[in-house]
Order: C-alpha cells, then structure tokens, then sequence
C-alpha cells in the first residue's frame, strides 16, 4: 500500500488548531499544490483569498453557520470559483489543499460559507464570482477531545452495481 493511499484513508478534518502563525513557507506550498490541482478542460477557474486578519475572519464567519474552525484557525483560504468555474473543480481544489496541509503537518477543516451575499461583501467579490467553501488551516490542537464520530458506513451500504437499487 502506498504512502500517498495511507494518506488518503487517514486524513480527516480538524476543528482545533493551536496559536502558532503558519509559516509563509507553508502557505505557499499549500497554495502551489492548489495552482496544480487538475480541472475541467485545464481552465483553472478559480482564485483563492488567505483570510490571516482575525478581523475579517470574524467578518467571514458570518457567512456561515458553522464557522468555529476558522475562527480557531490562523487563516483560511477561500476558494473563489471564477465566472463559468465547475462546482467539481472546487471540491478537487479543497481535497487537494487538505492533503497538502495534512503532507506538510498542518490541518484543514472545510467550511461552507452559507449566505452568498454576505461572503460576496465580506471578500469583495465581483462580477460572477462567487465563494461558496473555505478551508481553515492551521498547526493541529493535538488535546484528546471526544469526537462522537462513528467511523464510516460498511462498503455494501455504499456500492452498487449498474444501478443504484431494483
């Protein structure tokens, strides 16, 4: 089994982060593996903002409904999908950035930013542009908590053949 397999079955979300800045360093490599995440057709259309002021965190958080890991986080990068950009894209752009956080020792929880018009505002977005998700990143808060998650569903609850039932 390959280390980048491994990887993959153990990432999870983080909702704790620790005080420590993330390094410039480390922003830009999560950023440069977001520049190289693939798209439809190669058009790449999408632009990220780094929200790092805890002011416009704050404003942020207002976007959304369940916004505690990224007013816990050092930043969050929002992921802007540009005029004729792909929901697909998105979700592809988010995963990579986990993956590269979780590569470089930091972690990621995806949030959804729930009222358009307000994240419109917020990140001054023009045009057709629109910022639907942000991922908060930061150094993980390694306290034990108690997740109440239970795992995941069984394989044969998830997998059809063909069709989805009948």
């Amino acid at each position: 089994m390959s280390d980048t397999y491994r990887s993959i079955l153990k990432l999870r979300a983080v909702r704790h982060f620790t005080d420590e800045p993330v390094s410039d360093e480390d922003l830009s490599a999560l950023l440069e593996a977001a520049r190289w995440t693939g798209s439809s057709k190669n058009l790449q259309r999408w632009s990220f903002i780094v929200v790092d002021d805890p002011a416009q965190k704050d404003r942020l958080c207002e976007a959304g409904d369940f916004m505690t890991p990224v007013r816990r986080a050092p930043l969050a990068i929002c992921l802007v999908q540009e005029p004729e950009g792909y929901d697909f894209d998105i979700g592809r752009l988010a995963q990579n950035i986990m993956l590269a956080a979780d590569a470089i020792g930091l972690a990621s929880c995806p949030v959804t930013l729930h009222r358009d018009d307000v994240a419109r505002e917020v990140l001054a977005l023009s045009g057709d542009r629109r910022c639907r998700y942000a991922i908060a990143i930061g150094h993980p808060d390694t306290t034990p908590r108690p997740s109440g998650m239970s795992g995941r569903k069984p394989i044969d609850e998830l997998v059809h053949r063909n069709t989805h039932g009948g």
